[in-house]
């Protein structure tokens, strides 16, 4: 099988990898027009309407005929069961609130944002009867172009790149946010207007990603000032957009590591955030994702789930718009089922001219969200908290 297929790991008590899409309409959703939506999108985006099976000794998605679960409570089910429809992902609504949910083998924030937009149109002009500008959004019918569901690197050549631009030396032993037994894994939402994020950004030398890595890090030295060691931030890189493919369905995300030691004053912003976009900056090269590309070519097994390798971890696919249907949307948020890698994620998306934060964490305690907030609160960054819960994601159920 080629390298670039998803290659499904469904089986693990401690990581499920899923990843999921939350909105909150204005109005109640109406849970026969989501249906309708969700179903006559299958013939544009049938990458997303699979099932597991067998080939060889690899567990590899084949089509699934059998309808994509569109369930009305927001109590989550487990993928690959009979329950799903042996899907590899499911739709929920509640309210007002409607969310998405896959495996996060296939695929990532930017592949999936597409199909979001596709099925709120279809739902919306159901839903209200009005006709909205179809530019830019995949409907049925559409060809589907090869860019978007084929090798996204085959005209590049891989296997030449000899070492990587740049490669950053691994810190072992960095600030850690989390202890043995630490509880209910949560969730923390809050909106942050983005013409504020994106005016302070330009004024400090900074980009959303380093903004918040920062004021993140800053919140860590808040949290426990004693402690010496350095806090480490890691922001997800998406290889296909850094070489040219950003519309391909394909997961393909690695990561940028910025180091804040002990001894960086970060009372400067500006400072601080020019110093972690140079970071930044120098491992997010072409060659840098190429030679990661080759060693994906490999087929060597992935790192394991429970290895921890960064303190805090950031995402933000960069998707800043839903064009007509910005409207209607209230609240928006990606999700990713947490593991070990990481102490706390960040996922970080802007709808309807907002940024979205989904601030999660594997234990109870609020003290480093109040930490972050207090950073913000520094820097004169209006937000709203809109409430916090458990986190409640879909499983995957593994193969017989």
């Amino acid at each position: 099988m080629e390298f670039y297929e998803p290659i499904l790991n469904l089986s693990n008590p401690e990581q499920h990898n899923t990843m999921g899409v939350i909105m909150s309409l204005k109005e109640p959703v109406d849970g026969k027009s989501l249906t309708e939506a969700v179903e006559e999108l299958r013939v544009r985006f049938p990458y997303f309407y699979v099932k597991a099976a067998y080939k060889g000794e690899n567990v590899v998605t084949v089509p699934n005929e059998l309808p994509m679960t569109v369930r009305n409570t927001w109590n989550p089910v487990n993928f690959n069961s009979e329950v799903s429809n042996y899907h590899l992902a499911a739709w929920k609504y509640e309210g007002q609130r409607l969310a998405f949910e896959i495996s996060h083998a296939l695929t990532d924030g930017a592949g999936v944002f597409p199909y979001i937009k596709s099925v709120l149109y279809l739902y919306l002009s159901k839903a209200t009867g009005k006709a909205f500008d179809s530019a830019d959004i995949r409907l049925p019918g559409d060809e589907i172009p090869e860019s978007e569901i084929g090798n996204p690197f085959k005209n590049l050549d891989i296997d030449g790149i000899a070492a990587p631009f740049y490669k950053r030396k691994p810190i072992p032993d960095f600030f850690r946010l989390v202890n043995e037994g630490h509880g209910e894994k949560r969730v923390f939402c809050m909106k942050i207007p983005e013409s504020q994020i994106m005016q302070y950004c330009r004024s400090v030398d900074g980009s959303p990603n380093v903004f918040l890595s920062v004021m993140l890090a800053r919140a860590a030295r808040r949290l426990d000032p004693e402690n010496e060691k350095t806090i480490t931030v890691s922001v997800c890189v998406d290889h296909k957009a850094v070489l040219g493919n950003r519309d391909n369905y394909h997961c393909f995300v690695g990561d940028a590591v910025l180091d804040f030691p002990k001894n960086r004053n970060l009372d400067d912003i500006t400072k601080a955030c020019t110093i972690a976009r140079g970071q930044l900056m120098l491992q997010v090269q072409p060659e840098n994702s190429m030679w990661e590309i080759k060693q994906l070519k490999r087929m060597l097994p992935p790192i394991s789930p429970d290895i921890a390798l960064a303190s805090i971890c950031v995402s933000y696919p960069g998707n800043r718009s839903l064009g007509p249907l910005d409207p209607y949307i209230e609240e928006m948020y990606y999700m990713t089922s947490l593991s070990k890698i990481t102490d706390i994620l960040c996922e970080v998306c802007c709808a309807n001219h907002n940024f979205f934060v989904a601030f999660m964490q594997p234990f109870s305690s609020e003290k480093y969200f109040e930490c972050f907030l207090e950073e913000l609160r520094k820097e004169g960054i209006e937000y709203t908290f809109l409430g916090s819960e458990p986190i409640r994601m879909c499983g995957i159920l593994s193969l017989p």
